[in-house]
């Protein structure tokens, strides 16, 4: 058995991490609702130039592309962080029903695999960034409008890490007193 101190201690380290990565997590969401409000203004404001000027804005379309990657990486940590995730839970609601400790060892079993997948997405996307860092490449039509490439691999890399470090922190999350009490009773 843990000592107390032993325990308290990781408890405490735990809680540290999550909230800094919680916060970490929501500070992505926000850059990343700020860039949902700037495609807003770009998209708008080539519409009306397009109609009432006959100028559109150019370099909307790769704009947009160049977002579109940006939002859904800064939003996903915070997407896993709250929960709202995409899954069926119907299976691991009725199997709570019957055995929670099953359930929650089976849910602890799909974030070590979603970690394992997103680990696997940070690891293959290290040397893409360092290649795009590096050979400074773009994307868009030269003189129209370009952009590096770099900023949307940092943004797959760190994104990547950071729901690792979500799943991999619920994964090893101390069970609640609580929780514990139910398994000694089984």
């Amino acid at each position: 058995m843990i000592e107390a101190p032993v325990l308290r201690w990781y408890r405490c380290l735990h809680a540290g991490l999550t909230k800094l990565i919680e916060r970490t997590s929501v500070l992505a969401n926000v850059t990343g609702t700020l860039m949902v409000l700037a495609l807003v203004v770009v998209v708008n404001y080539d519409m009306l130039a397009r109609t009432l000027f006959h100028r559109p804005l150019h370099g909307a379309i790769e704009l947009v592309q160049f977002a579109m990657v940006l939002i859904v990486f800064l939003q996903l940590p915070d997407v896993i962080r709250a929960g709202r995730l995409t899954r069926s839970e119907g299976f691991l609601v009725l199997l709570e029903l019957f055995s929670p400790v099953l359930a929650r060892a089976m849910r602890r079993l799909i974030d070590t695999l979603s970690f394992v997948i997103m680990a696997l997405i940070a690891v293959a996307s290290f040397p893409l960034f360092i290649e795009m860092w590096e050979s400074q490449d773009y994307f868009g039509i030269p003189g129209v409008f370009t952009a590096p490439w770099w900023p949307i691999k940092l943004t797959i890399l760190v994104s990547s890490c950071l729901c690792g470090a979500i799943f991999v922190l619920r994964v090893i999350a101390p069970i609640r007193r609580a929780n514990a009490e139910e398994v000694e009773s089984e």
